[in-house]
Parts: C-alpha cells; structure tokens; sequence
C-alpha cells in the first residue's frame, strides 16, 4: 500500500472504494510491527481500533460518517482514553487505567477517527530528547543513533515511519515543534486555552497546550478544527468561536514579517540551519512578503524564566503522586513519612525528580520571590513586548531548534545543554500564542531542518493558510 500523507488521500480511496478502513488499519498495524525497534509506540490498541473501524465503515457505507473518517491517529500517553492505560510514560503510573476519555479523544471518536494505540514520550512530558521515558528511548527513524526530540518524541517518530497518519501530542515548551523538527514533520501549538486539557495528564498548567503532528497543512488545520472550542471541563478554554481552519487555505494576503535579530545571529544556532533559514527568507522576500529584522533583547531571559514557572507548576500538579492517593506504591515503607519518600523515589525518574525538587525551590518560602514571582514579572515583559510586536507585524520568524537531531546519550548528562535547546521554542510557550514548525529540506547529512512562525493570539487561522502557502512554493 502507498504512504497516504493526507486524510484528503485516504477519504478519496476510500470513495473509490480502492480502499478499505480495515486495509488501511492492516497496514498501519503492519508498519508499526516492522518499525518496533524504534519504540514509538507503548501500546497499539489492536481491539478497539479494529472495532472502531469497522463502526466507521459501516458509517462510510451509508454515507454518515464524520470529518476525521479515515485518519488513524496516535495520542501521547499522556492523554486519556476510558478503558485504556495510560502511563505518561512513568513507572509511577505503570498499569493505570484511564476512567474516562480526555475532552480531545472525545472529540476524535465523534468525528469517526480511528485510535491506534497510545505513544511514548519523555517521562510526565519532562524532556527534550525522549529519553526520560520509562519504556526506552525512542530512535529517529532516518538515523537510529538519533534521539527524534520530545518530549512528543514518540507522536513524530510515528508519523515520520507511517505507522498512522497523524498523532497528538502535548506541547509544553516546544514538545510537539521540536520533535516534528527532528523527523522532518508538521508540529502545530495551538493559542494557549484554544483547546480543552481535560484528561491530560498535567505538567504545568499555565503552559501545557494538546497539538497536532502530520504530514499535511490540511490535516493540522482539521484537527484543530475538531478539537478546539469550548468546554465545560476546563475553564482555560477561550469561548471564542472555532473557524473552519481547513476551509480558509487558500490565498492568503502578503504578510508582513518579523525576524528575530537575536536567533538568527545566535552562537548555538547550527550553521546549515542559520543557511536554510535565511534561504526561505529571501524565498519569502520574492514572494512578496515584507521581512523586517527586529531586535528582541529579552532572549536569555526565555529559558530561565520558562524552566523555573514549568518547574513551580510541575512540583505542585505531580504532588498529588504520593503512593497514597494516586501512583507507585513502596511495599516496604515502615511509616507514612518513609512511605512518601520511597514511593516517589521508586516512581520518579530523575528528570522529573530533578524538576520537583527545583520547583520546591523556588516555591519555598526565602525563595518565593528572589526566583518564582521575578519569573511571573518577567514573562508579562515577555508577553508584552511580543504583543507590540503583534501591533505592526503578522508573523514571527525564528528557528525551531538550534541544532538537528543529536546522538542519543549526548546531552543527557547535561541538563543545562538539553534545556538550551528549548531556546527557541519556549517563546510562543511563555506568552501563549500559536506556533508552528515547518519542514524546510534536509542538511548534508541527510536530516530534517525546519522554521518557525509565531501568529497573533488565537490567529490560527492566518497562520496555518500561511504555512499552507509557505509549503507549496
């Protein structure tokens, strides 16, 4: 069977009636079993996919089916699908069970998507690289020695290997741009309340938006089409109406343009990426777009601010991992205070520990204010000199990562080094605007390079008709 990289595709075979969702789940079934050494995935779920398709193609057949017939999708697991496990790719919640399906799920399966099964990733969504997990490292598919990025690493490796056709993953501080950096995908994060967090598992709720991994502009416009809008369960969520995203495509106006002074003179920014870059600047230039070079001088500021907010936020939603009320439970313990320890010692892993302990920190009463409120002050100067910019410009341009996919094991022992690499991402994370990574060729070595757009708050929809454009020229 031919690689579909489009929904469009697949629901035209589908009429045709070349195609079946049974084939088509067969298939999938038979990539992820040929690509197992890569880890994408933790669990496929073989039984209620099956059944799922079947219901879908009896839909097909009587002509009722919805939006999303024929996508078979993958979810991080760090989202929740009643009656399956899911683990955030932690020992500590090794062999739970979801007791309901998280607002997105709910939301696929009603517009007749088709589950696959459930992805690895960084332990709690806390990473880089994918190599926090729990379950292994997940290898890149063009180069097994590479880490594929994370920490949605497994939702990219995914859709990078054909083993679905799209997959969800949960972008915190780049978790879904970075790894579709990596594996040479599409990676949308949405404006920060655009979709619902319900049921997924939290790391830091100010930050923690679900978005989108594909291989087609008019696929990512169509899940967020789905899955944004309001809902009852989270009160982060905007109550601003959705558009129809994957119908306002096509033409968009000439944009004028931001570039980011700072990351593109950058020392850490790789040379291939710094030339590929600036090569879809000029394409823009011709295309008629005005490019503007502005100066953003709050640039070291992103990342310490970013880590010590995520870590405050992280060391009080993982609290509640006690061996107690939920998660990992010592046996051995001899009283409670020991029961705590062992338990979160056991179920922990040592990034996610290392960020509790820095959250505690800086939460901590002599500490409060020298790190965790200065942090608050200086992400509102963030976020307010992004919004001016926003007043003359209509896109942000910036690189995704400052290097391609690295070795794995390279910076693991380095949290400084593996945090950097966030630098460029962590921008639309602070100030919750919608970002998305583009593919923009490979380097010598054969590996994906990519660039970043930055859109206005909840401006989805100029930003994935631009991208779609951007794509095609």
């Amino acid at each position: 069977m031919k690689k579909y990289s489009s929904l469009q595709e697949i629901q035209k075979s589908l009429a045709k009636g070349q195609l079946t969702l049974a084939d088509l789940l067969s298939y999938y079934f038979e990539q992820i079993s040929a690509n197992e050494h890569l880890n994408a995935f933790n669990e496929v779920f073989f039984h209620s996919a099956n059944l799922q398709a079947k219901a879908v193609q009896e839909k097909l057949n009587n002509g009722t089916a919805g939006k999303l017939a024929g996508m078979v999708i993958g979810i991080k697991d760090n989202i929740c699908y009643k009656d399956h496990a899911v683990t955030a790719s932690s020992k500590m919640l090794d062999g739970f069970v979801a007791p309901y399906s998280a607002t997105v799920v709910e939301r696929l399966l009603a517009e007749d998507a088709i589950i696959i099964g459930r992805l690895n990733c960084d332990e709690f969504a806390m990473g880089g690289s994918n190599e926090t997990s729990h379950f292994g490292v997940v290898k890149n598919a063009k180069d097994h020695s590479l880490v594929p990025g994370g920490s949605s690493g497994g939702s990219a490796v995914a859709v990078q290997a054909d083993m679905c056709l799209a997959a969800l993953g949960t972008d915190t501080g780049g978790s879904v741009r970075q790894p579709a950096a990596f594996c040479g995908q599409i990676g949308l994060k949405p404006s920060y309340g655009r979709i619902s967090r319900y049921g997924v598992i939290a790391y830091a709720s100010s930050f923690d938006q679900v978005g989108p991994i594909t291989s087609s502009i008019s696929d990512a416009a169509l899940l967020l089409e789905v899955l944004a809008g309001a809902d009852q369960y989270d009160s982060t969520v905007s109550p601003n109406q959705v558009p129809a995203y994957s119908e306002k495509l096509a033409n968009p106006p000439i944009k004028k343009i931001a570039v980011l002074q700072e990351t593109i003179d950058s020392d850490a920014l790789d040379p291939e990426i710094k030339a590929a870059v600036l090569s879809s600047i000029e394409r823009l230039k011709k295309d008629g777009h005005q490019i503007e070079y502005v100066s953003f001088d709050l640039l070291d500021y992103l990342v310490p601010t970013y880590y010590i907010l995520t870590a405050a936020e992280a060391s009080s939603n993982l609290s509640r991992y006690d061996g107690v009320h939920y998660g990992h439970r010592n046996t051995d313990a001899k009283s409670l205070t020991e029961l705590y320890k062992k338990s979160r010692a056991e179920g922990f892993g040592e990034e996610v520990q290392r960020r509790i302990l820095l959250g505690t920190f800086v939460l901590s009463a002599g500490y409060y204010d020298a790190y965790y409120q200065k942090a608050q002050r200086v992400r509102r100067l963030i976020k307010e000199k992004v919004e001016a910019l926003f007043t003359s410009f209509d896109l942000i341009l910036l690189p995704v990562a400052p290097t391609t996919a690295f070795k794995i094991g390279d910076n693991l022992q380095d949290p400084l080094v593996m945090y950097m690499a966030d630098i460029f991402t962590v921008l639309a994370s602070l100030t919750g605007n919608p970002a998305i990574a583009l593919p923009i060729g490979n380097n010598k070595a054969g590996l994906p390079l990519s660039i970043q757009f930055v859109a206005g708050q909840f401006n989805e929809e100029e930003l994935l008709a631009f991208s779609q454009q951007f794509l095609k020229n």
